[in-house]
């Protein structure tokens, strides 16, 4: 056991694979348990970041290894002495900024592009350890990461439809009818725990909303909760956020 220990704390193949996969799952479970109470960032985001900040580590590991060996002379020759790993930093952080661009909060209350942003900081990660010749680390990161992006929001749409926290947009006809959409959801068994309502503007022609943020005492589709609070007449949209 040991011995197996000692192995996976070197430097391979093995040992870099285990690594970025414990990140992706550890990453996982963390967003899984975000995602049940819809969260803005929940699954994938979760495992994305994890992702890049493992590869991130793993290019410095690498890149202070390679300048202890193979690159030992060369170093030497050029008088290399400055940290080369800040490069890399700098455009982690460069590219922080280019990704929290992609975050956005829509008319209806809602936060997109979080997943957009995790993507490009992974990405990011992914094309230094590409630059520094790192292949071992390259080929598992590249396929966990397009495997996140690809296949798992299957998985992230499963862990939402079965969550017993929703929230729910609602545009109306007045905010006299707040009232009634009150009693309507408490009816249907959900307690309401956090309430925002949006006065609309008539000059624009917009309608007042109410986003409600509900936990549903029993497990039941959420498209079923959001067809019954839509039969009132007074809702003009109602959707899930």
């Amino acid at each position: 056991m040991a011995a197996a220990w000692a192995y996976l704390h070197e430097f391979n193949m093995a040992s870099v694979t285990l690594r970025l996969v414990l990140a992706m799952v550890s990453g996982g479970m963390i967003g899984m348990e975000r995602g049940r109470k819809r969260r803005a960032a929940g699954f994938r985001t979760y495992i994305l970041v994890c992702l890049g900040a493992a590869l991130t580590m793993l290019l410095s590991q690498y890149e202070f290894t390679m300048l202890s060996t193979r690159w030992s002379a060369l170093a030497e020759e050029i008088g290399l002495r400055t940290d080369i790993s800040r490069f890399g930093a700098q455009v982690i952080n460069g590219i922080g900024f280019l990704g929290a661009g992609t975050i956005l909060v829509t008319g209806h209350q809602q936060i997109t592009g979080l997943t957009t942003a995790a993507g490009l900081w992974a990405s990011a990660c992914m094309g230094l350890a590409i630059g520094a010749g790192f292949y071992e680390c390259v080929i598992p990161a590249f396929v966990l990461i397009f495997l996140c992006i690809r296949v798992f929001p299957i998985v992230d749409g499963l862990i939402q439809e079965n969550s017993r926290a929703m929230h729910i947009y609602v545009e109306l006809e007045s905010l006299d009818n707040v009232g009634t959409i009150i009693g309507r959801v408490k009816s249907q068994n959900m307690q309401i725990f956090d309430l925002d309502i949006e006065r609309g503007r008539e000059k624009r022609g917009q309608y007042p909303s109410i986003v409600f943020s509900v936990r549903l005492n029993q497990r039941r589709s959420h498209a079923q909760v959001l067809s019954t609070i839509a039969d009132l007449d007074c809702i003009r949209v109602i959707r899930e956020i």
